[in-house]
């Protein structure tokens, strides 16, 4: 893999609601300790999909999170996939879901730098979704606890 811990974050910009209003990451992330997925009690939880803001936005309504300290962002071009090395590309997968998608997976950083990296995949799941244990939260808290 060639994104690893210690590695700087990509310099992406995301997409933020419906319009969009860009998200640069290392802007975002600069000067915080944030968990990108989700983690109560960081400074700031961002989640992230390759999809539109439109279906982030109601995904967002629909678990009931707005006005929390969880974001919802949009990596519409994949850049942020791409840079972190998690497209799944698992041909199976993909003739069944076309445009490209990530990799279940949870990132501790800190003031912009990559401390912990979880991938939830196996050799027959490439999506995470029979064992999504290692990109939850409870794994990334012990990790956290444990590492850092």
């Amino acid at each position: 893999m060639g994104f690893t811990e210690g590695s700087k974050f990509p310099d992406v910009t995301l997409d933020y609601g419906f319009p969009p209003t860009p998200v640069n990451m290392t802007e975002r992330l600069k000067g915080k300790k944030t968990i990108v997925v989700g983690l109560p009690g960081i400074d700031e939880v961002l989640i992230f999909c390759v999809n539109d803001g439109a279906v982030m936005d109601a995904w967002a309504k629909s678990q009931k999170i707005e006005g929390s300290n969880l974001t919802f962002l949009a990596d519409t071009r994949a850049e942020l996939t791409k840079a972190l090395d998690i497209v799944l590309d698992h041909a199976g997968v993909m003739q069944v879901l076309g445009n490209p998608r990530c990799k279940r997976c949870a990132y501790y950083v800190e003031d912009g730098t990559v401390k912990l990296i979880n991938i939830s995949e196996g050799p027959n799941d490439p999506a995470g979704d029979s064992d999504p244990s290692k990109s939850c939260i409870d794994y990334m808290l012990e990790r956290i606890d444990n590492e850092c």
